[in-house]
């Protein structure tokens, strides 16, 4: 990378950079730009990491100007970066636009990766995420299915679904499904233990649920609501583990519905009145709103969202 950064003047507008610049090296400069990373923004490109660098660097020496400073956590722009990245996303912009029309399965490509919660992703995505790549031959998808939070301001995913809507931050959002959770227990369990005929009779069980001390978001918070264990048989930070151990006998747990729902060995314990509505949002940075792969991706989950609907509210 180049060592100097004189000031540097940005051109009149997106047409001088169109037939100064390759557009090509435009692409991996915005990619690194938002990842941060020569690995992040290769796999995303579908490259190896030698080729971002090497066309970052042809266009620095296009510009003779130094675009990135490195640091250990990775690339930041410099000066004269942040003066070329408004520009260089408008004139992306306009070529999306472009290209639209015309956009079929075989000219799709490139990396996307989703990051959801560890039951949404694995239950209702995995599968369906399956269709989409065999309708996109060329497109791939990273699906980081897991107990936590996945960040877009850390660049671990493009496109994220959380349990809470950020209050602020350059974020396309959109409520993507309302999911009910209830309460499960197995049948050997229920056999075995006193019968649970109303709430009260919830303080005589032993129960599974989250960490609390681990817990990555407030709208998970719930079990207290309805009652105050004397006893926890297992805690989990996953949502699978905790149903695999109710399934298994081990207690009672507050399951979602959509999860629950599918497992023969659970059954809901007082009907009707332990239910409990929660949200899944979706967002995306604002930069990635007119990138052809990330649009295909987000309709596709809103879809899958849509179809679902009665399954995740518990109605099937």
């Amino acid at each position: 990378m180049f060592l100097h950064s004189e000031p540097w003047t940005a051109r009149a507008n997106t047409m001088d950079l169109e037939f100064a610049l390759d557009w090509d090296n435009l692409r991996f400069f915005l990619e690194l730009s938002r990842a941060g990373k020569l690995t992040i923004a290769a796999r995303r490109l579908a490259v190896d990491h030698t080729t971002v660098a090497r066309r970052v660097q042809a266009l620095e020496k296009s510009l003779d100007r130094q675009l990135f400073i490195r640091a250990k956590a990775g690339y930041r722009l410099s000066e004269a970066g942040r003066e070329l990245l408004a520009q260089a996303e408008a004139m992306e912009s306009a070529i999306a636009s472009i290209e639209q029309p015309s956009l079929t399965a075989d000219k799709l490509s490139g990396q996307v990766r989703i990051g959801a919660t560890e039951g949404y992703g694995t239950v209702m995505l995995a599968g369906q995420l399956a269709n989409l790549t065999r309708d996109y031959p060329h497109l791939g998808v990273d699906l980081l299915a897991v107990p936590r939070s996945v960040r877009l301001a850390r660049h671990e995913a493009d496109i994220v679904i959380t349990l809470e809507r950020p209050e602020r931050g350059p974020y396309v959002i959109t409520k993507l499904t309302d999911y009910v959770l209830r309460l499960y227990a197995s049948e050997a369990y229920l056999s075995s233990h006193p019968p649970i005929r109303s709430r009260e009779d919830l303080s005589g069980h032993v129960f599974v649920s989250y960490i609390e001390d681990l817990l990555y978001s407030k709208e998970l918070f719930y079990l207290d609501e309805i009652v105050r264990p004397r006893q926890h048989s297992l805690r989990s930070t996953s949502i699978l583990a905790q149903q695999e151990a109710v399934a298994a006998g081990a207690g009672l747990a507050i399951l979602p519905a959509f999860l629950a729902g599918k497992e023969p060995l659970l059954q809901e314990v007082l009907v009707g009145e332990i239910e409990f509505t929660r949200t899944f949002w979706m967002l995306m940075p604002v930069e990635n709103k007119d990138l052809a792969r990330m649009r295909v991706c987000w309709d596709f989950l809103r879809d899958v969202a849509s179809n679902s609907h009665d399954v995740m509210m518990g109605r099937v």
